[in-house]
């Protein structure tokens, strides 16, 4: 889903002690951040089918069969109020990488805050459906925000040892703040008045104030006062990184190796968003399509259908209590997201792509198949519905979700890496806002709708086709790998062929060092502790 992290920058503190507790801490509270999204995400779908919010903003129907509550909203709002948080989230994120520069990554932080809590108040107190609709323009800006600017302020703080479990556990963090949604949905639906919705909408200022209260106490990215050249305080600030005095050794090394990569940076000069996609010996234009391409194929595997309008889907198939089915699917997607966590260094970045597609296509053709050959009152036939569909949530938690953004933060070159981060999320929030967008108008029953229900599974089965061969032809092995050295598996491989370079790699030892003058400083830490 969207919203996740990309880690980027060399990272710090890596020859400082690895506190186990303080990594801890510092994933547990970075990661925070993803509940914004996830929980906003998640909240939607079952907000947009209570009889309270469905009075306040649809309109009287007779037709209960397909709207129990007896009011309803037309296909296009419903494509609306869903899709247009992902439009704010495309241009929050474009945006982010501006903010990060000029207030700074936690600076940054605070502003994106304040936009989220603005559009999620309008939200909250509104009456009027243009004001609900603006509330979630805000908070998609907000949440797009963040998802640059979290995942740029862990990657630069965080030691490399620890930098691949921040990435996962932000999504952890995504997928958690989308059951909380399902629950607290679940607890507040039956309520006949305003506090329904508006419960679980105004929650999310209080995940936006421990967000911004925590930030408070963390310090500013050493690599953006460096930049700014406030190296005094980048000392303090790695210091408390760190738990090293700023006068320590190990601290002035960091701060040199810093300043090393800094001019390095200076010496290429600006790049624009033209190099992304310039054919070169690094192949830059390949690593920047897989990336965007890769987070469109995250969403074209169907997955936020469900987290979007699962509960309408349930139970428009017949199933008694499609709330508590929700909550279900939440609790399989968070649980199953941990064992995505370990395997990603077990197995590999490319055989989970490749395996985990294979099952959310058989997964999701199943569902298609039973969806269109039982009836509504089938019992045994919606259980299995619904255990597939788990299946099939398992399989994504376990591989497309986390690792697609662990792709994006390892892929691009040095010079280039922000602008291509930021147009590979961007692409994850634009294929978010139109599927958000589309998906009623394929499933609905009514003038101007497809009224595919169940048979859009269909679709995301072919999509997920696609992506076994997208990850087959385009996505290259770099488990064990430094930032580095996945620049000369690009060089000197394919996709195809990058497992057994890879292997080459680890057994000689191959340092960037080895092959020119890029990397002009290489340490003698232990490989587990490049990312």
């Amino acid at each position: 889903m969207a919203g996740g992290p990309a880690a980027s920058g060399p990272g710090l503190g890596a020859n400082a002690p690895k506190s186990k507790l303080a990594g801890i801490l510092m994933v547990s509270f970075a990661a925070f951040a993803g509940i914004l999204f996830g929980y906003d995400t998640g909240t939607i779908s079952g907000i947009t089918a209570m009889k309270d919010w469905l009075r306040l903003f649809g309109q009287p129907t007779t037709d209960l069969k397909n709207h129990p509550t007896g009011f309803a909203i037309t296909s296009a709002q419903q494509s609306l109020v869903t899709s247009i948080l992902s439009a704010g989230t495309f241009f929050g994120a474009l945006g982010g990488a501006y903010i990060a520069d000029a207030v700074g990554r936690r600076g940054g932080v605070f502003l994106a805050t304040a936009v989220f809590a603005a559009g999620v108040s309008l939200q909250t107190g509104c009456h009027q459906w243009a004001a609900f609709i603006v509330g979630r323009v805000l908070a998609g800006l907000g949440v797009g925000l963040v998802s640059i600017l979290i995942p740029m302020y862990q990657s630069e703080c965080s030691p490399k040892w620890i930098r691949g479990a921040v990435v996962s556990g932000y999504q952890w963090a995504i997928t958690i703040g989308l059951l909380l949604a399902s629950v607290i949905n679940n607890a507040t639906k039956n309520r006949d008045d305003h506090s329904a919705w508006r419960i679980p909408t105004g929650i999310q200022l209080i995940w936006a104030f421990i967000l911004t209260v925590g930030m408070f106490w963390l310090p500013e990215s050493p690599r953006f006062l460096i930049k700014k050249g406030r190296d005094a305080d980048a000392a303090k600030s790695m210091s408390r990184l760190t738990s090293l005095d700023p006068t320590d050794p190990e601290i002035e090394q960091e701060l040199n190796d810093i300043r090393a990569n800094l001019r390095e940076e200076q010496e290429l000069g600006e790049s624009s968003y033209m190099d992304c996609f310039r054919a070169s010996h690094n192949k830059i234009a390949l690593r920047t399509l897989t990336g965007i391409f890769i987070q469109a194929w995250q969403q074209l595997t169907g997955i936020n259908f469900i987290f979007y309008y699962g509960t309408a889907f349930f139970a428009n198939s017949g199933i008694k209590n499609p709330f508590l089915t929700q909550v279900a699917t939440n609790i399989v997607n968070v649980f199953m997201t941990l064992p995505g966590m370990w395997g990603v260094e077990r197995f590999g970045r490319r055989s989970l792509l490749i395996w985990g597609a294979v099952v959310m296509c058989i997964c999701e053709y199943l569902v298609a198949i039973i969806g269109v050959t039982i009836s509504i009152d089938n019992t045994s036939g919606q259980k299995a519905l619904v255990a597939l569909v788990c299946i099939y949530i398992a399989a994504f938690a376990a591989t497309w979700g986390p690792i697609a953004w662990v792709i994006t933060g390892e892929i691009f070159p040095l010079n280039v890496r922000a602008k291509a981060m930021s147009l590979a999320v961007a692409s994850n929030w634009l294929w978010n806002f139109g599927i958000g967008y589309a998906t009623p108008y394929l499933v609905n029953v009514g003038p101007g709708s497809a009224g595919l229900q169940s048979k859009v599974f269909f679709i995301w089965g072919s999509t997920c086709a696609c992506c076994i061969v997208f990850s087959f032809f385009c996505i290259p092995e770099t488990k064990g790998l430094s930032l580095e050295q996945i620049d000369l598996l690009y060089q000197n491989s394919t996709p195809i062929t990058s497992v057994r370079y890879r292997q080459e790699m680890l057994a000689n030892d191959v340092h960037a060092a080895d092959h020119g003058p890029a990397e002009k400083h290489f340490d003698e830490k232990d490989e587990s502790e490049k990312v």
